[in-house]
């Protein structure tokens, strides 16, 4: 079968993912913090390390609640203004219910 024009077939491990995510942080009112990474792992240990973003220190440990998965950096960071723009109660709506769970987003609209 031919290869549309303009179509690549890259492997897996040569691809960055750029992800948007939303944690909730160990403070009184359970806050969120919105963020950008190319590495999701890595950013996390950050933030609960307190090296991480200036807001989720001393508001640890923060627990990933919320993530999407974006082709291009433009995209992710535009996403990620988007929600942070969001109400309390809106981005209340992206997280599960249940404390253990991560709502992920492989697909976003």
């Amino acid at each position: 079968m031919g290869r549309s024009a303009g179509t690549r077939n890259y492997p897996l491990e040569a691809m960055t993912v750029h992800y948007v995510y939303l944690v909730e942080c160990s403070d009184e009112r359970n806050s969120f913090y919105i963020g950008y990474t190319t590495d999701l792992e890595r950013r996390l240990s950050e933030h609960n390390a307190g090296t991480g973003a200036k807001y989720t220190r001393g508001r640890t440990p923060v627990s990933p609640r919320y993530v999407e998965y974006w082709e291009s950096q433009s995209e992710a960071m535009s996403r990620e203004w988007e929600l942070k723009q969001l109400r309390r109660d809106e981005k209340e709506g992206l997280v599960p219910e249940c404390s253990d769970v991560v709502s992920v987003r492989f697909t976003p609209s």
